[in-house]
Order: structure tokens, then C-alpha cells, then sequence
């Protein structure tokens, strides 16, 4: 038995096939499940102990060089072929066509926000996801206990209550002012995490945008200026309106809106008849904030606005389902081709 898998392996170096169908035939008669290579593990278990260390060596070369014959005759009629119908390959004939990606509206969106920013002098800045509590909460005026702290609904991390998923971009900022001193003029775009329900309008993780100026003599008039000049960009319109609110790190605090009209039966939906539209929320910086994060309060003032990403969205592209953006539905995705 030995000597005969000898001389097959001899045997083996010898092969030749004429076509692709031959090489198919040698393939069957030695490594199919009825070939020859077969026989000879079947024989195998005949074999007496003192010479299956020999007879196993053999056998395994013998399959290894049948496998290395077979792939390399194999391998040299597809490049024949290649090579013959690349000589006759009609070089005029127009490409196959082939399908591109396409940005994701978030990101579409996030690009514009940020190339509009980017012509008044911000610059963007990102930071981590996973926070301490002093960046997303302390450091932004909301000690522990703080009852606006109860605005969020926060997602913490159970083997420490201070390390938590950030429930706003703001931590961005503290982190930036921490280690940068004034002019300061920052966009940070993200994406943050809230214990929400999910539905058509809310989300348990979304994504926000905001900005920070801080700088010697900044006003409030500097902050309208600025919102007018993004809502005119954005979106095109240039009406808006500042409503007095409360946010813990800033003071005073506005909510934005613009105001979108009532040409059409969408306008009247979304704006519940009214024509204005909410669209994020703005302020000048507390002066603690200053204080917690080695800013001079007394020399620099500064203003910070946000905005939620889904929304600019939603009202860009006339989406009524917050969830579409999470999906991840081919087709949805695929109407934003034209907007790369």
C-alpha cells in the first residue's frame, strides 16, 4: 500500500489536462468522495500502528500535491481565457454601471451646519460619548441635586454614578475651555443620549449641534446677529424670534424660532397654525461656567446656542419620523444620492 501511494505521487507530477472539462475529470478520479484519495484514507484505518506514522506522512503528501495540481492547472485555463476575451473586447463598448453610496442625511446636515459656522471664524471640536459627571453636569451649573437635573433623563454607568452616556454637546465645550483660553469659537456637533421613549418624535439617542463664542465685550446682540445670519443660511429665512427660557449654563436664555409661513398645508401642521417653528435654544454663558472652567468671568463674556440635528433635518427634507434616520432603509437612503 505504500509503494503504490509512492508512485502516485509520482504519478501526480506527471498530470496534464487539454481544457477546463479534463481538469474536472482529474479532480473527480483523485479527490472526489469516491476518487482515489479517498480509497487510500479508508485504507488507512487497516493499517497496523507501527507503520501509520509512514503511511500517514505519504498520504498527506500525496493530498497536498494532488490539491496543488489541481488548483494550479485549474487556475492556468482561466487566465487563457481571460487573455482570450481581453483580445477581443470591444474597448468602445460603454462601462457596466455600478451603484454609488450616499452620505446620510445626518451627516449631510452636520457638513452644512458646520461649512456655514466655518465662514464666521468656528472651528469644530468633538469629545467622547462616555462622560464624567462634572463635565456634563457640575462644570455646567448643575451641582449634584440640582432639580434641573431632572430635565434629563440620564442613561448612567451602573459600576460608577459618575461616568455616564453625555445627555448633551455641551461637555464638548467644557473640555475646550478647559485646556483653550479666549477667543474661543467652537461648533461641536454629536451625538448624545437621553432615557426617552421612542416614537415619530423622539429617540433615545439623537444628535446635537452647538456653538460657542467667548471673547472680550461679546453681547447678546452678537448672538442675534449670529442666529439670523445661520436661520438665513440653513433654511433661508431670516425672521426670528428670541422667547425668554431657562437653561442652567446660561443666563440670560432664549428659545429660537424662525418663522416658516403658512404658504402651504405642511406649514400649517408643523407650525400648529401659528407660522413660527422652534428650533433650538441659545443664551449668554453663566458666568460660573467661566468660573469652572478657568475662565476669567470679570474680563471675557461669551454666548452658546444648540440644536438638534434630527430636527434641522425632519424640516429640511419634509421627514415626519424621526426613526427613518436609524433604520438604516436602503431606499430611504437612497434619495439622498444628489446630496453628497
Amino acid at each position: 500500500m505504500l509503494e503504490k501511494i509512492k508512485e502516485l505521487i509520482h504519478e501526480v507530477q506527471t498530470l496534464k489536462a487539454n481544457s477546463k472539462d479534463e481538469v474536472e475529470v482529474l479532480r473527480v478520479k483523485y479527490l472526489s468522495k469516491k476518487g482515489i484519495l479517498n480509497d487510500l484514507f479508508l485504507a488507512f484505518k487497516e493499517v497496523s500502528p507501527d507503520q501509520r506514522k509512514e503511511f500517514g506522512q505519504a498520504l498527506n503528501t500525496l493530498k497536498n500535491n494532488l490539491q496543488d495540481k489541481i488548483n494550479e492547472l485549474k487556475v492556468s485555463f482561466e487566465a487563457s481565457e481571460e487573455k482570450q476575451q481581453g483580445s477581443f473586447k470591444d474597448l468602445t463598448l460603454p462601462g457596466e454601471p455600478f451603484s454609488l453610496g450616499s452620505r446620510h442625511p445626518i451627516s449631510i446636515v452636520i457638513n452644512k451646519i458646520v461649512a456655514v459656522l466655518s465662514k464666521i471664524g468656528f472651528t469644530m471640536s468633538s469629545g467622547p460619548e462616555i462622560e464624567d459627571d462634572w463635565h456634563n453636569f457640575t462644570a455646567l451649573n448643575l451641582p449634584k441635586h440640582h432639580p434641573a437635573r431632572d430635565m434629563q433623563d440620564t442613561f448612567f454607568i451602573q459600576q460608577d454614578p459618575d461616568i455616564l452616556l453625555r445627555t448633551q454637546t455641551s461637555s464638548i465645550q467644557v473640555r475646550y475651555m478647559e485646556n483653550n483660553t479666549p477667543p474661543i469659537r467652537i461648533v461641536s456637533p454629536g451625538r448624545v443620549f437621553r432615557k426617552e421613549d421612542i416614537s415619530a418624535r423622539s429617540h433615545c439617542m439623537f444628535h446635537q449641534i452647538e456653538g460657542l463664542y467667548i471673547d472680550t465685550d461679546v453681547s447678546f446682540a452678537d448672538l442675534k446677529q449670529t442666529i439670523q445670519y445661520f436661520t438665513k443660511e440653513i433654511f433661508g429665512k431670516s425672521k426670528i424670534r428670541l422667547r425668554p427660557s431657562y437653561f442652567p449654563f446660561t443666563e440670560p436664555s432664549a428659545e429660537v424660532d424662525i418663522y416658516w409661513g403658512l404658504e402651504t398645508e405642511i406649514d400649517h401642521k408643523i407650525t400648529k397654525g401659528t407660522g413660527w417653528l422652534e428650533i433650538g435654544g441659545c443664551g449668554m454663558v453663566d458666568p460660573n461656567v467661566l468660573k469652572n472652567t478657568g475662565i476669567d468671568p470679570e474680563k471675557y463674556t461669551g454666548f452658546a446656542f444648540g440644536m438638534g440635528i434630527e430636527r434641522i433635518a425632519m424640516l429640511l427634507y419634509q421627514i415626519h419620523d424621526i426613526r427613518m434616520f436609524f433604520e438604516n432603509d436602503i431606499r430611504f437612503l437612497k434619495q439622498f444620492k444628489s446630496t453628497m
